[in-house]
């Protein structure tokens, strides 16, 4: 028996290395033309040179503005700031801090990144405070993600949509169109040569209190737009092309880590039994792995162990005990009732992104799925020996690159956008505690170093205990059309082996299946039994130690912050049986 495992593993070594593959974004470059962008200039005579001027009055309102390399349209009262600033800077001053400045009601948020990629904002509005827009009943802020692009990428999965033709603001912004793409209504345009993008989250419909609806976004929409103006930019000469991605990969190869290709979902568990994944094999970025240590497993907290079966039914249905036996009906493998059977903590990975979820993803061949890859940390330490869960908040988080994070209090997900000549993403991780998240300063505007910690892994879903203990994380890249969800999982086999210093082994369809690798201790049991307010666990003896950047410290008020859980949980360890119910995902900063 040990020999013929050892044997299937050299038929790995042997085979999978030479077939692995790995590809560039493919990337198109806007040209800004400033000439055209200077006659919009309160003096246009003074020709692009004239924007160092603008710069220094707008950056009151928006610092950071000089740093993007195209003109930047915004909803600012440029007139009116440079007449303030005239009259009394220092008043003026006062004026910007407080948004006096902001056109149409909208307020600035603190989050605006401009760099060699172009730039993004992002601006709220209660609705009620516009008398227009007071009859939409919308009890939360609507928030306005806008962007423009330096750069966009071309994805060589299913064609975007090319949306319509917007009639009403052809004179303003000729060509605009109007797109509903991944639950966003989105207004794009070119102006200056380059490619700018208005996108709020909406539901396709009826309207609620706490629901926008796709109708009541664009009434949003179009007053943000015909608030926009030429706030500044700074012209630079134009790079002959976009450095490519970086694709070394290290020469060891690792004797564990083991993935099977992109697209190749579980059995049975796309989005009709009939699709199953997207094979795409692009690294989007050079990122460093979004969890701090090694080793991490990428999977399914759906259809493995523990798992709901994403409500597409089970056998049995109920499921009371820990280490009862089940399957998924969609394929009937077997699974057990427990949240730290092994197999959960284990290599090989898979890739998830367009498994079974009712999420709106254009990449995917259903054009539904999962949006992004569930990964969970080195182990699971349970409440107790008979407990079916994992504790919560026992590994740390890290920033993928430099970036700035998009969060607003009380969101759930955790956008961080990277901006560098080579790399326009936005990430998103989610499940982690809203609160702990609030007490940390994790919000909007913050900037992050590469491999920062600024966060804890958790199972948040809707409250504690929601999910099972992992990180989702998911990526988005601009177009044409905006903001798109790509498959993150050959980035992410990318950036693991950066972590680790070792190739992975490919695992390819008709390749023999290597043996389940788990690196202990898989399970951990925590006595006493308190699920809260414990020190963090001591990494694995076998986990990888990994040079990062310094964390900063964590406030006592978060490390000592208990999280809520209920008694029942906190005592036994033990969860309810789950209900089939339909979910909404409330993890946007536009939120529902």
């Amino acid at each position: 028996m040990r020999r013929a495992v050892l044997l299937s593993l050299a038929l790995l070594l042997a085979t999978g290395a030479a077939a692995q593959e790995m590809k560039a974004p493919h990337i198109e470059v806007e040209k800004p033309d400033w000439a055209q962008a200077a006659l919009s200039l309160p003096t246009p005579a003074d020709g692009p040179a004239g924007f160092a001027a603008l710069n220094a009055d707008a950056a009151l309102q928006i610092p950071g503005i000089a740093d993007s390399p195209i003109p930047v349209l915004l909803p600012l009262d440029v007139d009116g700031l440079r007449k303030a600033i005239t009259a009394d800077a220092g008043q003026a001053k006062t004026d910007a801090a407080a948004g006096r400045f902001i056109q149409g009601g909208f307020r600035a948020s603190k989050f605006f990144l401009a760099g060699p990629a172009g730039y993004d904002s992002a601006f709220s509005l209660r609705t009620a405070e516009v008398p227009e827009l007071s009859d939409i009943g919308f009890r939360d802020p609507a928030y306005v993600v806008f962007s423009g692009f330096h750069f966009v990428y071309e994805l060589g999965g299913p064609t975007l949509p090319a949306g319509e033709l917007v009639k009403d603001l052809q004179d303003a912004f000729p060509g605009i169109r109007r797109t509903l793409y991944e639950s966003y209504v989105r207004y794009s345009f070119e102006r200056y040569g380059v490619t700018y993008v208005a996108a709020i989250y909406c539901r396709d419909a009826r309207p609620r209190p706490h629901l926008l609806s796709c109708r009541q976004a664009d009434r949003i929409a179009v007053r943000f737009l015909r608030s926009l103006t030429l706030a500044g930019g700074t012209p630079s000469p134009e790079p002959a092309a976009i450095p490519p991605i970086p694709l070394d990969r290290p020469a060891p190869v690792s004797k564990d880590f083991t993935y099977f290709s992109p697209g190749a979902l579980i059995p049975g568990t796309g989005f009709k039994k009939d699709l199953g994944g997207r094979g795409d094999y692009t690294v989007y970025a050079r990122l460093r792995f979004p969890l701090a240590g090694a080793p991490a497993f990428a999977n399914s907290q759906s259809f493995n162990n523990w798992g709901d079966c994403d409500f597409t039914g089970r056998s049995p249905r109920r499921l009371g005990r820990k280490g009862m036996s089940y399957s998924c009906k969609v394929n009937g493998l077997p699974l057990r009732y427990d949240e730290s059977a092994g197999a959960n903590y284990s290599y090989p990975w898979r890739d998830n992104f367009c498994e079974h979820r009712n999420f709106y993803v254009g990449q995917c061949p259903a054009g539904l799925g999962h949006q992004g890859q569930d990964i969970r940390p080195s182990f699971c330490k349970q409440f107790n020996e008979g407990a079916d869960r994992c504790l919560a908040y026992q590994h740390d988080v890290a920033a993928v690159q430099n970036g700035m994070i998009l969060r607003e209090p009380k969101q759930e997900a955790v956008f961080v956008f990277v901006n560098t000549p080579d790399t326009h993403v936005r990430a998103r991780y989610m499940h982690m505690s809203p609160n702990q998240l609030d007490a940390d300063g994790v919000l909007s505007g913050r900037r992050l170093r590469e491999g920062e910690v600024f966060g804890k892994v958790g199972n948040f879903n809707d409250g504690e205990h929601g999910t099972s203990y992992h990180l989702h994380f998911d990526m988005q890249v601009p177009t044409k059309t905006g903001w798109v969800f790509v498959n993150p999982y050959m980035t992410l086999v990318s950036a693991y082996e950066q972590l680790i210093g070792a190739r992975g082994i490919e695992i390819k369809d008709g390749d023999p299946m290597p043996p389940i690798v788990s690196v202990p201790p898989v399970i951990q049991h925590l006595q006493p039994l308190r699920p809260v307010a414990e020190p963090a666990a001591a990494a694995s003896a076998t986990a990888i130690p990994l040079p990062i950047a310094a964390p900063r410290q964590e406030s006592a008020a978060v490390s000592a912050s208990p999280h809520k859980i209920s008694k029942e949980v906190a005592r036994t360890g033990k969860s309810k049986p789950h209900k089939h119910r339909v979910r909404y995902r409330r993890h946007e900063i536009y939120e529902e």
